[in-house]
Protein backbone atom coordinates (compact mmCIF):
# COMPACT_ATOMS: atom_id res chain seq x y z
CA UNK A 1 0.00 0.00 0.00
CA UNK A 2 2.75 2.80 1.22
CA UNK A 3 4.82 1.50 -2.26
CA UNK A 4 1.67 2.79 -4.58
CA UNK A 5 1.37 6.23 -2.50
CA UNK A 6 4.93 6.36 -2.87
CA UNK A 7 4.86 5.66 -7.22
CA UNK A 8 1.68 8.59 -7.27
CA UNK A 9 3.75 10.75 -5.35
CA UNK A 10 6.21 10.19 -7.60
CA UNK A 11 4.31 10.57 -11.28
CA UNK A 12 2.58 13.86 -9.58
CA UNK A 13 5.36 15.47 -8.78
CA UNK A 14 6.93 14.61 -12.37
CA UNK A 15 3.90 16.08 -14.03
CA UNK A 16 4.18 18.96 -11.95
CA UNK A 17 7.89 19.67 -12.69
CA UNK A 18 7.11 19.56 -16.05
CA UNK A 19 8.23 22.48 -18.33
CA UNK A 20 5.00 24.58 -19.44
CA UNK A 21 5.46 25.83 -22.55
CA UNK A 22 4.88 29.40 -23.00
CA UNK A 23 3.90 31.08 -26.28
CA UNK A 24 5.67 33.32 -28.29
CA UNK A 25 5.00 36.78 -27.51
CA UNK A 26 3.92 39.25 -30.15
CA UNK A 27 4.34 42.99 -29.95
CA UNK A 28 1.05 43.77 -29.00
CA UNK A 29 1.46 40.94 -26.29
CA UNK A 30 4.81 42.60 -25.35
CA UNK A 31 3.34 45.86 -25.09
CA UNK A 32 0.53 45.41 -22.98
CA UNK A 33 2.52 43.42 -20.61
CA UNK A 34 4.64 46.45 -20.22
CA UNK A 35 2.19 48.46 -19.74
CA UNK A 36 0.45 46.21 -17.03
CA UNK A 37 3.95 46.25 -15.46
CA UNK A 38 4.14 49.76 -15.63
CA UNK A 39 0.66 50.23 -14.07
CA UNK A 40 1.21 47.59 -11.54
CA UNK A 41 4.54 49.42 -10.29
CA UNK A 42 2.56 52.95 -10.18
CA UNK A 43 0.08 51.29 -8.14
CA UNK A 44 2.28 49.37 -5.55
CA UNK A 45 3.97 53.10 -5.52
CA UNK A 46 0.54 54.38 -4.92
CA UNK A 47 -0.09 52.13 -1.78
CA UNK A 48 3.07 52.66 -0.14
CA UNK A 49 2.38 55.84 -0.28
CA UNK A 50 -1.02 55.42 1.03
CA UNK A 51 0.64 52.81 3.84
CA UNK A 52 2.98 55.65 4.81
CA UNK A 53 0.32 58.39 5.21
CA UNK A 54 -1.94 56.19 6.81
CA UNK A 55 0.46 55.31 9.32
CA UNK A 56 1.41 59.22 9.49
CA UNK A 57 -2.33 59.93 9.97
CA UNK A 58 -2.70 57.19 13.00
CA UNK A 59 0.33 58.75 14.84
CA UNK A 60 -1.45 62.50 14.46
CA UNK A 61 -4.33 61.10 16.50
CA UNK A 62 -2.76 59.21 18.73
CA UNK A 63 -0.45 62.51 19.32
CA UNK A 64 -3.71 64.61 19.49
CA UNK A 65 -5.32 61.87 22.10
CA UNK A 66 -2.51 62.05 24.29
CA UNK A 67 -2.58 65.92 24.46
CA UNK A 68 -6.71 66.22 24.45
CA UNK A 69 -6.19 63.59 27.65
CA UNK A 70 -2.77 65.62 28.92
CA UNK A 71 -5.43 69.23 28.54
CA UNK A 72 -8.28 67.55 30.42
CA UNK A 73 -6.24 67.04 33.14
CA UNK A 74 -5.06 70.35 33.50
CA UNK A 75 -8.39 71.79 33.11
CA UNK A 76 -9.37 69.83 35.81
CA UNK A 77 -6.53 71.76 38.26
CA UNK A 78 -7.58 75.12 37.22
CA UNK A 79 -11.00 74.58 37.49
CA UNK A 80 -10.16 72.53 41.07
CA UNK A 81 -8.26 76.30 41.47
CA UNK A 82 -10.95 78.20 40.40
CA UNK A 83 -13.39 77.16 42.93
CA UNK A 84 -11.00 77.30 45.48
CA UNK A 85 -9.97 81.28 44.72
CA UNK A 86 -14.09 81.83 44.09
CA UNK A 87 -14.72 79.99 47.42
CA UNK A 88 -11.77 82.53 48.97
CA UNK A 89 -13.11 85.30 47.26
CA UNK A 90 -16.84 85.27 49.02
CA UNK A 91 -14.87 84.57 52.37
CA UNK A 92 -13.13 87.63 52.04
CA UNK A 93 -15.97 89.39 50.78
CA UNK A 94 -17.70 88.43 53.54
CA UNK A 95 -15.40 89.52 55.94
CA UNK A 96 -15.26 92.45 54.63
CA UNK A 97 -18.25 93.17 54.89
CA UNK A 98 -18.99 92.34 58.33
CA UNK A 99 -15.80 94.82 59.17
CA UNK A 100 -17.44 97.39 57.05
CA UNK A 101 -20.06 97.10 59.12
CA UNK A 102 -18.46 96.87 62.22
CA UNK A 103 -16.69 100.25 61.17
CA UNK A 104 -19.86 102.28 60.46
CA UNK A 105 -21.57 100.66 63.81
CA UNK A 106 -18.56 102.23 65.77
CA UNK A 107 -18.50 105.70 63.63
CA UNK A 108 -22.42 105.84 64.29
CA UNK A 109 -21.26 105.48 67.82
CA UNK A 110 -18.86 107.76 68.19
CA UNK A 111 -21.26 110.05 66.49
CA UNK A 112 -23.91 109.62 69.16
CA UNK A 113 -21.83 110.43 71.97
CA UNK A 114 -20.27 113.56 70.15
CA UNK A 115 -23.68 114.74 70.13
CA UNK A 116 -25.10 113.76 73.53
CA UNK A 117 -22.40 115.67 74.79
CA UNK A 118 -23.09 119.42 76.27
CA UNK A 119 -21.55 122.31 74.21
CA UNK A 120 -18.67 123.65 74.98
CA UNK A 121 -18.53 127.07 76.86
CA UNK A 122 -17.89 129.92 74.37
CA UNK A 123 -14.49 131.49 75.17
Amino acid sequence: MNRYLWISAVVLLAACSAPVPVPALTEDHSHALQQGQYRAGMAYSELEQARYDARLAEQDVLNARDAHAAAQQQSAARKRELDAAERAFAAASAKLAAAQKAYDDALKAVDAVHRTLPAAPAK
